[in-house]
């Protein structure tokens, strides 16, 4: 699978990805540690990679966008630590991978992981 970590997530877990055969971008190895949320999401798209992320507004922003592309997990964890992250992304990919390939929003928790297949389709009121 292909990500593109943002700068939240820290290079161990870059290389905890490598390890297991995954092509991993972080923001920080490209010089683009200041990219604005939406060039990050249109770079996702763009290179068809899977955005890793602490940011909540992410969620936001792919339900804004109304694509398939990028999927997303979004680390919702207490403590943002790499082996946390390492440890919940050895939990969820082999359980959501075929959810991130079609397109979804995984927020990853101590308890739960959320899947919200995109687009995410807008309440009408």
């Amino acid at each position: 699978m292909r990500f593109l970590a943002d700068m939240g997530i820290s290079p161990r877990t870059v290389s905890h990805l490598r390890t297991q055969g995954h092509d991993v971008v972080h923001l920080a190895d490209e010089g683009l540690h200041r990219l604005p949320d939406p060039w990050i999401v249109a770079k996702a798209r763009q290179e068809d990679r899977v955005i890793l992320t602490v940011d909540l507004d992410f969620a936001d922003l792919l339900a804004l966008a109304g694509e398939r592309r990028p999927s997303a997990i979004i680390f919702r964890l207490a403590r943002a630590v790499p082996a946390a992250v390492n440890a919940a992304l050895d939990n969820c990919l082999p359980r959501f991978g075929d959810e991130l390939s079609r397109g979804a929003v995984l927020s990853v928790t101590e308890m739960a992981v959320r899947v919200r297949p995109l687009p995410i389709e807008r309440v009408k009121g």
